[in-house]
């Protein structure tokens, strides 16, 4: 990343995916390495609870509606929503599931 710039790990609170952030606080929220400012506030929906509801309800309401809708047919119209399938007809189906359980016997 070029110098100056902002990387927020919003999964910082379950391991997190950036190499070099770590864990920061609302009281010393950012600290700056590599030249990139780096943002790691654990649990940051929970600062602002009812936007985050608001947020999650809004961008997941369009699939619900789908499936509401078509049922399971609506995975084949949507390859976003199909992505999302882990188990179909008793097995499962997504790769990375698949490879965290691998002695289900599926």
């Amino acid at each position: 990343m070029h110098p100056g710039a902002v990387i927020i790990d919003v999964a910082v609170d379950q391991g997190g995916c950036i190499e070099t952030l770590r864990p920061t606080s609302h009281t010393n929220p950012i600290y700056i390495e590599e030249g990139v400012v780096h943002y790691g506030v654990p649990n940051m929906p929970g600062a602002v609870p009812w936007t985050a509801t608001q947020a999650l309800n809004n961008s997941t309401l369009p699939y619900v509606l789908q499936l509401a809708n078509k049922g399971v047919k609506a995975l084949e119209n949507n390859p976003a929503l199909a992505s999302g399938l882990n188990v179909q007809n008793h097995q499962l189906v997504h790769p990375a599931v698949k490879e965290v359980f691998p002695d289900l016997g599926y």
